[in-house]
This record gives C-alpha cells, sequence and structure tokens, in this order.
C-alpha cells in the first residue's frame, strides 16, 4: 500500500508542478495530497467578494452534441456535464489534481488492483432520487456492457473504451456495492491513471432512475447530482441552467442561474462581450486582444497550455496508407506561419501529439520542417511524380475551439501550400456534431483538421484515446493502428514507475513520428475574456470546468 501511494504522490505532485510551470493567468497549483485521504474539497461555503446570486450568461463557439457526459467526447458538450453531474473523484481547481467528489475518501489495495471508495452521504439526484452505491454500480455497468439495454439506439461509450479499454480488454473487472456507501472496483489489471481517469467529466454519475424512465431522452434531459439543474436547451442558441439549492457543497452554486450561449462567430462573441449581452467568453480571437487588454471593463484569463491541434490523414484511404506521403505532406504545412497569422504569440509550433508542459514529452525528436521543394520529391519518390491528381476531400472545423480559433481560415493556408505541391483538397464544414461523427466513421474526410485538451494530466490520455488501434471507431480520427505503439501504451498503463513510464512515452512519440498519421500543428495558449463583474473564476487546463465558484459582483 505505501509503495503504491508512493508512486502516486510522485506522479500527481510531479504533474502539479508541471501545470503550475505552464504560467495558467488565473489558475494556480498546489503541492498534491495523498490519495488516501477524507479531506474535503477546497472551502466554498463563503461568499466572494461583490455579493452572490443573479445570472451568469457564457458565450462560447459552438453547441453541445448531447447532454449525457457518458456518450460524447467533445468539449462543447462536457463542460455543460460539468454543471449539472459530478463524478466520484474531481480535480482541484487550475490543476489536474485529484480531490475529493462524490467519494469521500478511497484506499488502493497492494497490488494495485483493489479500489475502495466512501461516498459521501446524504447526496441526492436532481429528480430526488437517492445517491448511493447502487448508483455508482449501475452507471458503470451501463458504461461497461456493450450490449446494455441503457445504451441506447446511436449511442455509444467511447470516452470510456478509450480509458478502460474495449470491451475484449477492459481494465475494470467488476464494481460492486459492499454497502449504501462503500462501492469497490477491481481492476484486471493495474492501471497507473485509474484516479485521474475516474475525475474525467465522462464518468460522471447519472440518477439510474432518470435514464431508465427517459430512456434515449436523456441525452437531451440530463440528471445529475451537481451544482445546476437542468432547465432548457434551445438547439445551437443556448442551454440555461438553475441553481440546485440542494447542492451538497455548502455555499454553491454563487450565481441563481447560467445561460450558455451558443455565437459561433469570434468577433460576434467578443462584441456581446463588449456590449453587456454576455459576462464572459471563451475562445478569444488573438487578433482582440490589444483590444480586450485596452478595456478597463474587462478582464483577461490564460487557460494553460496543455492540448494538440492536429492535421490529421485518414490511413485508410489511398494515397494516405502510405507513410512515405503522409511525411511528404508534413513538409508541405508551415506551422510557424499558421501561429504568426492566427495566434498572435498565443501558440507555438507543434512537433509530437503532446504539449511541451506535459511530463513524457519527447523534446529530442526533430520536427519535419517546412520545405516544399522537398515535400515535392518525396512526393515523387512516394510515386507521385505530378502530385496527388485525384481531389482529396478537407474537413475544416466548423467552430472555434480552444487550441484552434479559426479552423478554417488554417485549411485554407494548408491548402494553398498543397497546391503548390500539385495537391488539391476540396474544404468542407458540417455541422459541429455530423463532423464529430463523420470523423469517428472515417468515411466521408481523406484529412481534416481537429485537436484536444487534456482531460487528466496523464500522456495516456493523449496516446491511448487518439492513436491506439483500440480507439478506432472512437477518437481515433485517423483510423491508425499500430502494433508496436499498441504494446508501448498498454505497458505504460500498467508500469507504475514514472520514470519507466516516460521512457515509454518517448518511445511512443518516436514511432508517431515516424509513421506521421497526423501533422502535429500547434500547442495554443487558450484565451478567455470576462466583464470586471465576474469573481471567483479558476481556468482548468483541462478546457473546462464547473461554474459553482463564480460569481456576479451586483
Amino acid at each position: 500500500m505505501r509503495k503504491r501511494l508512493g508512486f502516486l504522490f510522485t506522479m500527481m505532485l510531479s504533474l502539479v508542478l508541471i501545470l503550475a510551470a505552464c504560467g495558467g493567468g488565473g489558475g494556480t497549483a498546489e503541492p498534491a495530497a495523498s490519495n488516501n485521504t477524507g479531506a474535503e474539497p477546497a472551502a466554498s461555503g463563503t461568499t466572494a467578494e461583490g455579493g452572490s446570486g443573479g445570472t451568469l450568461i457564457v458565450g462560447r463557439g459552438g453547441d453541445s452534441a448531447a447532454l449525457d457526459p457518458a456518450i460524447v467526447t467533445d468539449g462543447e458538450s462536457l463542460k455543460i456535464a460539468q454543471q449539472v453531474f459530478d463524478p466520484l473523484l474531481a480535480y482541484k481547481a487550475g490543476t489536474t489534481e485529484v480531490e475529493p467528489a462524490l467519494a469521500e475518501s478511497w484506499e488502493i489495495s497492494e497490488d494495485g488492483l483493489t479500489y475502495t471508495f466512501k461516498l459521501r452521504q446524504g447526496v441526492k439526484f436532481h429528480d430526488g432520487t437517492d445517491f448511493d452505491a447502487d448508483a455508482v454500480v449501475f452507471n458503470f455497468n451501463r458504461w461497461n456492457d456493450p450490449e446494455s439495454e441503457f445504451k441506447f439506439e446511436g449511442d455509444s461509450f467511447d470516452y470510456y473504451d478509450s480509458m478502460f479499454g474495449p470491451a475484449e480488454a477492459r481494465v475494470i473487472k467488476s464494481v460492486t456495492a459492499q454497502d449504501a456507501s462503500t462501492v469497490v472496483f477491481e481492476l484486471n489489471q493495474p492501471q497507473a491513471p485509474f484516479l485521474q481517469n475516474l475525475a474525467m467529466p465522462a464518468f460522471s454519475i447519472a440518477s439510474p432512475t432518470a435514464i431508465q424512465e427517459s430512456g434515449a431522452d436523456f441525452k437531451a434531459n440530463p440528471i445529475g447530482t451537481g451544482p445546476f439543474v437542468f432547465k432548457e436547451w434551445k438547439r445551437s442558441d443556448s442551454i440555461t441552467l438553475d441553481k440546485n439549492p440542494e447542492y451538497w457543497q455548502e455555499g454553491l452554486p454563487k450565481v441563481d442561474t447560467v445561460i450558455v450561449r451558443s455565437i459561433p462567430d469570434n468577433t460576434a462573441r467578443f462584441n456581446a462581450l463588449q456590449n453587456g449581452e454576455i459576462d464572459f467568453m471563451e475562445d478569444l480571437s488573438p487578433d482582440d486582444l490589444a483590444t480586450l487588454e485596452s478595456n478597463p471593463d474587462l478582464q483577461k484569463f490564460n487557460r494553460p497550455p496543455f492540448n494538440v491541434a492536429y492535421l490529421g490523414f485518414n490511413v485508410t484511404k489511398k494515397p494516405f496508407d502510405d507513410p512515405a506521403v503522409r511525411i511528404a505532406l508534413s513538409h508541405a504545412v508551415d506551422k510557424q506561419g499558421i501561429v504568426d497569422a492566427f495566434f498572435a504569440g498565443q501558440a507555438e509550433p507543434a512537433k509530437n501529439p503532446i504539449p511541451p508542459s506535459l511530463w513524457g514529452y519527447n523534446d529530442s525528436i526533430e520536427d519535419y520542417p517546412y520545405d516544399l521543394e522537398k515535400a515535392k520529391q518525396l512526393l515523387a519518390d512516394a510515386g507521385y511524380a505530378n502530385g496527388i491528381e485525384q481531389p482529396l476531400t478537407f474537413y475544416a472545423m466548423p467552430v472555434s475551439r480552444p487550441y484552434m480559433p479559426d479552423g478554417r481560415k488554417v485549411a485554407e493556408v494548408i491548402q494553398a501550400s498543397f497546391a503548390q505541391i500539385g495537391v488539391t483538397v476540396n474544404i468542407e464544414s458540417p455541422e459541429w456534431a455530423t463532423y464529430l461523427d463523420d470523423l469517428s466513421k472515417g468515411e466521408k474526410d481523406d484529412l481534416f483538421i481537429i485537436g484536444w485538451t487534456g482531460d487528466n494530466g496523464d500522456p495516456d490520455n493523449f496516446f491511448y484515446p487518439l492513436l491506439d488501434k483500440d480507439s478506432i471507431g472512437g477518437n481515433n480520427y485517423s483510423q491508425y493502428a499500430s502494433d508496436p505503439l499498441h504494446e508501448v501504451l498498454v505497458k505504460a498503463q500498467q508500469e507504475t514507475d514514472q520514470d519507466e513510464r516516460t521512457k515509454l512515452y518517448e518511445e511512443a512519440q518516436v514511432i508517431v513520428h515516424e509513421d506521421a498519421p497526423w501533422v502535429p500543428l500547434v500547442h495554443s495558449t487558450p484565451l478567455l475574456a470576462a466583464s470586471n463583474k465576474v469573481q471567483g473564476y479558476v481556468p482548468s487546463p483541462t478546457g473546462s470546468e464547473p461554474y459553482a465558484e463564480i460569481s456576479i459582483q451586483q
């Protein structure tokens, strides 16, 4: 037990220190605590200076795909989930340090295969039913069973498969209720980031009664234990949430209502903030930074740079089934030019799938330099002396994301470079939910722009969901399957020594670099802005956070 806890303490302390070094404006990092703890979350019963109550209006770049966190992987859906639901564990504000949430404390067996959680008592779901161990078991059994009667038409539990393995190779062996307030997880093999994974919003606990009664309608009528109660969803317009008066954290939430508005255009969203139509906005265009900083009524936040944007190739389609072609095109992407043109110094060119701020980053890898003549020569060497004659379908994001403020414009720059080497691409930007669904199926695109913000502070969260063969059909949008990479990633999941895990992830980056299923583009420092009336906001490196601590100065 002591050895296991010592490893976890060391790993999580390293994560906190790394994130502190990221320079997240408004974010804080504190020393990690032991995982076997009965400590309460940070004190939250106080009222922020300036009062509480009122309505917080948030502007974002896109709508949610669905409101059931178990069936989505997009940040726009999960940020709503963080308001309506609670997971067993959560991340301390501004970090990826695990702290208690619906589970008050936990113990880990000596062999790392048994986790016993003591649950918070007296908590109720928004429908008035009790949160207890049976509710936890119901949720995990629902996600674990591919044939679950509560897996409704069109649903898939991609995050569960990505973080806990596919049906034929699950990490979690069983979840049982020892009593009403005790739940026991038995694992098939150790998983180093297990606690980090449990804290992800995708594994928040939903009301079993609501799922059983609502069926497929649950994805638009979520019921959790979170600080806010779902009220209304106007598609492609807004989501309204009301304060949960029975929330288990005393004094939270601090506002009465949250309205989350979808405003796809960055300029329109910033104008809405300046005009007082919204109180807080995500994904500020770097071009608007100077205007923001000159406005005394507004404040700026930097989210810690914990992401990657990438150009992905569908490796199941010709000519992208040939690594030589993928490497050739990698030389035709001007990353520094993209950073200079669209990020106003708020990003750096990427060469690996994980950001430099994350432990395990392999800085010894040399990026493929922007060189159109070399790209032409490598294409010729691969059998395409006259370029690629057949026009290709290039998916460009229809919404702004923290790692990519304007995917369409970036796609146009890449399109122009490719044209100079004889490669024609036709840009398409379907609606966001369709975009994600098409990428997952891998049928309608040849290449695409997308990205990822780390969920839990562990390299596994970038590699396994995005690049492992087990995640094809989920978040592995390149449909990339590498047995050598899979072997390394599974070994890294089960390894308990962080130094050894670091070596494995460094090796994984070499494999990915040589196979080039992606062109890593940028790691951004996302910009957020708010009225000076907004108080108590702390940006999370994971890309979203609960709004419970935010207050509005009256």
